[in-house]
């Protein structure tokens, strides 16, 4: 019998996309994804080979339903709340809990004091595991709970690894500074000021924010272009007096063991 035919170009080639706008919205939020902050609308064209008018068309499209934001100043683009939805989504299932639960406990043994995982979930952090050290009192940070990210250790944690501009959508004015206990910060300077001294130290503190008497250290999981994934935090009570940078310690092995189980860095 003859040869089988060498298979033609046409054959062996990728198949075209069935909702060619579908693939290309996809494209563009993967790529969005895996830079470190937002970029212009013709890099995003040049780098995935789609017409740029048609690259304006869908970046309006996802900026209606807050997948993208759009900073004026610099004309660029970047994910928006509607993507930190969906990656807490993802991040509140198995992989992320099931990895972080045993470091938790772990954690909790070794620092002596509660220890929770949490995600970013808009201007909010949703927890998503939480282990209770012996002899500590009942925390608010329940599985399943929000609290707003800027009075929160975890969340300003995550929130000083962001880019700048992505924090600024996300608290663009006073309205965005929810309250707790009447501490923390009240406007976007107070931010600022605030992860700029979260990233000179390179871990996030919370005292009394949240609740009045406790006080709590966070660092953030980086992922593998280093965006905060997660953020794991110890809080203790005021009374028992620990000092921060010593279960620092502890925090961050964690955090960079979870990181290390989730993405191999």
């Amino acid at each position: 019998m003859p040869d089988d035919p060498a298979p033609h170009a046409a054959d062996t080639a990728p198949p075209r996309p069935q909702v060619p706008a579908a693939d290309q919205t996809l494209r563009i939020l993967t790529f969005l994804g895996r830079q470190r902050g937002p970029v212009a609308a013709r890099t995003i064209a040049t780098h995935l080979g789609i017409p740029r008018s048609t690259v304006y068309h869908l970046l309006a499209a996802l900026e209606g339903h807050g997948f993208v934001v759009h900073v004026p100043a610099e004309r660029r683009w970047g994910l928006g709340v509607a993507a930190f939805e969906l990656a807490g989504g993802y991040a509140r299932q198995a992989p992320l809990a099931r990895l972080g639960r045993p470091l938790l406990a772990e954690l909790a043994d070794r620092a002596g004091e509660s220890a929770h995982l949490a995600v970013m979930s808009g201007r909010d952090v949703v927890y998503i595991v939480e282990e209770r050290a012996p002899r500590r009192p009942a925390l608010v940070t329940d599985v399943g709970v929000r609290l707003p990210a800027h009075l929160t250790a975890s969340g300003r944690a995550m929130l000083a690894v962001l880019p700048r501009e992505q924090v600024r959508a996300l608290f663009p004015d006073a309205s965005a500074f929810a309250d707790r206990t009447g501490r923390g910060p009240r406007t976007p300077g107070d931010l600022r000021e605030l992860l700029r001294q979260v990233r000179a130290t390179g871990w996030a503190t919370e005292d009394g924010e949240v609740t009045l008497g406790l006080q709590s250290i966070g660092i953030a999981v980086l992922d593998h272009v280093k965006w905060p994934t997660a953020a794991i935090a110890v809080t203790w009570p005021v009374e028992a007096d620990r000092d921060a940078s010593s279960l620092a310690a502890h925090v961050a092995h964690a955090a960079t063991e979870l990181s290390r189980r989730l993405y191999g860095r």
